[in-house]
């Protein structure tokens, strides 16, 4: 049960409606998720979902790199909200069902291609340690370049903010949806 009201559409002010809409109709196609517990500051809603578009359609990663990151850093934090909602995109993009399967029982998956183990190492790595070794940041470097590396960062970063403000909120899953991940 999520800690925050329901949120009505029809009742948003002006400036709540006004994000709420601009959420709607780009390429999220809905308002779900972090978004209904944001959305009490329409400011704040506004500037994560730019850069949360950015973050996930618009960076050098394909879908199967940075759902990667995203379901690694859902895991990391045992966000039930987060992995349901992006275990779908990784295999859409084209990461392997055992590769989301060992993540998910929180092992090494075994037969990653090249650069899926550079971003589950950087990933894991950063999570683990709040920071990056040499090695890890170099391999990142020579696979996707520094804009690869910023990239990577920023995006595990971000959702970080979402994952802790899904947990904060306890925001629910969808109706009738179990929770995906076993809790430690």
């Amino acid at each position: 049960m999520s800690r925050l009201p329901p949120l009505e559409p029809a009742k948003l002010a002006p400036d709540q409606r006004r994000v709420y809409d601009a959420i709607a109709s780009g390429p999220r196609g809905g308002v779900r998720g972090p978004f209904l517990a944001l959305i009490h500051v329409p400011e704040l809603t506004d500037r994560i979902q730019h850069l949360g578009e950015y973050l996930r359609f618009g960076t050098s990663f394909p879908p199967r790199l940075s759902e990667l990151a995203v379901l690694i850093t859902a895991r990391h934090y045992t966000c039930q909200y987060e992995w349901q909602a992006h275990e779908p995109h990784a295999l859409k993009g084209g990461l392997a069902q055992s590769i989301i399967d060992a993540i998910k029982a929180r092992r090494r998956p075994d037969g990653m291609q090249p650069d899926e183990l550079t971003v589950y190492e950087f990933a894991t790595e950063l999570l683990a340690n709040g920071k990056i070794s040499d090695a890890a940041y170099e391999r990142v470097v020579k696979a996707f370049g520094t804009r690869g590396a910023v990239e990577l960062a920023a995006l595990i970063g971000y959702y970080i903010m979402i994952g802790m403000t899904l947990l904060a909120h306890e925001v629910a899953l969808p109706a009738g949806m179990a929770p995906p991940l076993a809790v430690k």
